[in-house]
This record gives structure tokens, C-alpha cells and sequence, in this order.
């Protein structure tokens, strides 16, 4: 396997020869694999058919179970995931090696917990690296969804909100209707431009929309993308939530507390749980960037910069995402 992505704003290249980890990562790239080429990737993964350890001899000790040099630094067991990587960063392309090497205790919990296992290893190979990459550009993580409203020509609206409030079925809705997004529930932004984390959209099951693939946990399936786009401006910022009113509500919101929304939800989200102590560890290892990512500027850049609502989700299945949108430019509410 041989292919290419496009994920969190960076060009990513895939080269794995374990054939079982090159099906789960065909899997995790919901039907977004092109063909490589010649073109020089900004992240290149290569995912070697062996079991032997990286040779540690002579690095530094990092801290456990991680080692470093002068711009490489090597993890063992990262993320729990199974995989060792080798990460290079001391060029224009991010280059991670990795090896499947997991020990007796990851071989069975991935026997018992087959989902966890395959979306740790898509993290660790897929998400994780780009993700990084992306930081150094000034862009930083953040859990939301990025999607148009109805067909072209719509508003861009940044949706935030903690897990399990209904982002993906909001998305999934304006898809049915010829609308675009960049992910499912996660992506980076510089604070004006959004770039979407490759991952599956998860859909209910058996809905209309294609959710027959892989099962997933709160009754849903993982399903292709229909019209997916690498990046969007957004020129609305939506916080969401749940209430307890039989109909769905909306209001304007203050930049503030959308701002906290938008970083509490970011540092709730189980997808990155992981990711804060990977981007720790190789941003100590390498020397680059910060050892944290810019959350909560990106995320005041753009609560400040957008007009900014509160949609509050009722017991019953709502209207049309763009029926509850205001008109005009943003007069209408704060921001």
C-alpha cells in the first residue's frame, strides 16, 4: 500500500507493508486514498513489516519509553497503540517510521476491544503526525465541525460543542441536502481558515446516508464521505448544546463564552486525549514548536472574529440548520 491523504491541512503519505495494519488505515481513510505520486509529501508514514525494536543505542533517554538525538526522537508503545515509531522532523517533510510491535497485554485487549485498537493505530498513523505537523504552522487542534449550509453558496458555520450533543447529526443533515464539510467532529484551524481531521463520518445505523460500515459505540456506523473538502472559512461560529424544551431554540452568544465552548469541548473530546502528551513528547524531543498547542488563542480569534449564536437543540427532531440562521452578514448577533 502506497497512497496519499489530505488531513488536517497537510499532505500525507502512506506506505505500509503489514497488510493487516494496511486495511485498517484504508478503513480509517474513509474512502479519501488517491494514488501517490512524485510530489514530496509535507508527512510521510512508513509503516515497516518487521517486529524488531528500534536500535536505542547511544540516544538520550527522554523519558519512559521515549528516547531523542538532534531532531529525531523514538517512542516506544506510543499511545498504547502497539506501534514504535522513529520520528524525523529535520526537514521539510515529517517522516514517522513505524513498526507493529505490541506486547502480550495490547494483543489482548486489541482482541477484546477490536474498535479501540483500530481507532488508536489510524491516531497514531494517521491523525497524530499531521496534527503535529499542522502546529508548526500556527494552526491548532479543535473539536468542531466545519460545514455549508444547504447547497453552494451558503454560510460556512463553525459548530462547537462537547461530544454526544449532536454535531455529526447536524452535518450529516446538511449533507443530505448537497452541503460540504471538512470532517466528522475534529480539525485545525489557524483562527480565520478550518482544515478537517480525516476521519469516517459516523452515522446511525442503517440510516439512508451509508452508515454500514464499521459499528461504532452510541448506535452508529462509520460511513464514506459524499462530498468531503480539505478546508473551509467559516464566517459563523455555532455553539451547541441540549436543552430540555420540546423545540429547538437560538440566540446570540457572547465571543467569551463561545470561546470557552469551543476550548472546553476541544480538551473533552476522547479522539485527542492522547494527542497532548504525543505533542509534548515531540515537541521536547525535537526542540520544535511549543510544547502546547495555541487552544484558546485560536479558538478567541475566532469567537471574535465571527458573529457567534447558542442553538439549543430541542426534544424534537429540529428544522433545517439554514432555517434558523440569520439572514444577513452577522448584524443580527453578537459579534
Amino acid at each position: 500500500m502506497r497512497a496519499v491523504v489530505r488531513t488536517a491541512g497537510e499532505r500525507t503519505e502512506v506506505a505500509c507493508a503489514h497488510r493487516w495494519l494496511a486495511r485498517v488505515l484504508a478503513e480509517g481513510a474513509a474512502g479519501q486514498l488517491t494514488p501517490a505520486d512524485d510530489a514530496g509529501p509535507d508527512v510521510r508514514v512508513t509503516v515497516e513489516d518487521t517486529a524488531a525494536a528500534f536500535d536505542t543505542a547511544g540516544w538520550e533517554v527522554l523519558t519512559r519509553d521515549a528516547w531523542r538525538r538532534p531532531g529525531q526522537v523514538i517512542v516506544r508503545n506510543a499511545c498504547s497503540s502497539g506501534l514504535d515509531l522513529l520520528v524525523t522532523a529535520t526537514g521539510p517533510t515529517l517522516d514517522v517510521v513505524a513498526r507493529w510491535r505490541p506486547s502480550l497485554t495490547v494483543r489482548t485487549a486489541s482482541a477484546v476491544l477490536r474498535a479501540r485498537s483500530r481507532l488508536l493505530i489510524r491516531a497514531v498513523l494517521l491523525q497524530y503526525p499531521a496534527l503535529w505537523w499542522s502546529q508548526q504552522r500556527g494552526r491548532a487542534p479543535l473539536h468542531a465541525s466545519v460545514c455549508t449550509v444547504g447547497a453552494a453558496g451558503g454560510r460556512t458555520v463553525l459548530i462547537a460543542g462537547p461530544g454526544g450533543v449532536g454535531k455529526s447529526t447536524l452535518v450529516n443533515a446538511e449533507l443530505a441536502r448537497g452541503a460540504h464539510s471538512t470532517s466528522d467532529n475534529l480539525c485545525v484551524s489557524d483562527g480565520h481558515t478550518a482544515w478537517g481531521l480525516l476521519e469516517p463520518r459516523r452515522v446511525p445505523v442503517g440510516d439512508s446516508g451509508g452508515g454500514h460500515g464499521r459499528r461504532m459505540p452510541h448506535g452508529r456506523r462509520e460511513a464514506p464521505w459524499p462530498s468531503r473538502v480539505n478546508e473551509l472559512v467559516p464566517d459563523l461560529l455555532i455553539v451547541l448544546r441540549r436543552g430540555s424544551a420540546k423545540a429547538t431554540g437560538v440566540a446570540p452568544c457572547q465571543p467569551e463564552d463561545a470561546a470557552r465552548s469551543l476550548v472546553a469541548g476541544t480538551y473533552m473530546a476522547g479522539e485527542l486525549r492522547r494527542y497532548w502528551a504525543f505533542a509534548a513528547t515531540l515537541a521536547l524531543g525535537t526542540g520544535l514548536g511549543e510544547t502546547h498547542p495555541a487552544v484558546e488563542g485560536v479558538a478567541r480569534a475566532l469567537s471574535t472574529g465571527l458573529p457567534c449564536l447558542e442553538l439549543v437543540l430541542g426534544e424534537r427532531p429540529g428544522p433545517p440548520l439554514g432555517s434558523l440562521l440569520p439572514n444577513g452578514a452577522g448584524a443580527e448577533v453578537s459579534g
